[in-house]
């Protein structure tokens, strides 16, 4: 169960929380971008979420509970091929908007992944298959967790992140001007979760295109990448 956190103060900074049960992951820095990527059983490593050099960031909570509307039922655009599309600079955000207005966006049968999308102006774009998108010009900040925004508390489930959200929301309420990666970091580690084990937070500052992350809520062990220079991942 994820969080995604997209904040525009002084500087755009973006937030994850790769929350993960029983999958195989992984963490590739790279030239071009910070990917986590999932090994999938079909596919193998597909690079699912992370940041890239043009400022773009890609989130994909899983939607609880679980919306029907979002099966595959006929022609449309699979929500994680766009997101990937996102990642590896192939769409801009702009593009994925324009698809999401056009047609259906689905997901996989039997799960409602949703997007949390955001560029290198702040804007963000929200995609709930089967249920719709929501466009956001530079927010002060937004918030998706893994409940639907179109439905918001209506639907209750163990894993739906209302807690969550409420608690992310209070605390970017009363965030300085100057919030930074440090402070994105605060809150992640407020609403990270043990019983579905958050794996990664990532945190993107935008402007200085230096991602930062760490592994199994290890706080102390926070690497950074700087978008475009040798992979490095150092510890710092």
């Amino acid at each position: 169960m994820c969080t995604s956190i997209v904040v525009n103060k002084k500087k755009t900074i973006v937030g994850w929380n790769l929350d993960l049960l029983d999958m195989e992951y992984r963490v590739r820095p790279a030239d071009k971008g910070v990917y986590i990527e999932v090994n999938d059983a079909a596919e193998g490593w597909m690079p699912l979420f992370g940041a890239n050099s043009r400022g773009d960031f890609v989130g994909m909570p899983t939607c609880w509970p679980f919306d029907e509307r979002s099966n595959p039922t006929g022609p449309g655009d699979n929500v994680i091929l766009l997101d990937i599309d996102l990642l590896l600079q192939k769409k801009t955000l702009r593009e994925i908007r324009e698809i999401a207005a056009k047609g259906p966006v689905f997901s996989i049968p039997g799960l409602t992944f949703m997007s949390a999308l955001s560029d290198a102006e702040g804007n963000v774009l929200h995609i709930i298959p089967g249920q719709g998108f929501e466009y956001y010009e530079k927010p002060e900040y937004k918030i998706l967790t893994n409940f639907s925004p179109f439905k918001q508390d209506s639907e209750k489930h163990p894993w739906m992140g209302w807690d969550r959200y409420h608690k992310a929301e209070a605390m970017l309420k009363e965030a300085a001007d100057d919030f930074d990666v440090n402070d994105c970091f605060e809150i992640l580690k407020a609403v990270s979760q043990e019983v579905c084990p958050t794996v990664v937070s990532m945190v993107y500052d935008v402007d200085e295109r230096l991602v930062a992350w760490c592994e199994n809520r290890d706080w102390e062990k926070i690497k950074r990448q700087s978008i475009g220079c040798p992979a490095s991942g150092k510890e710092v």
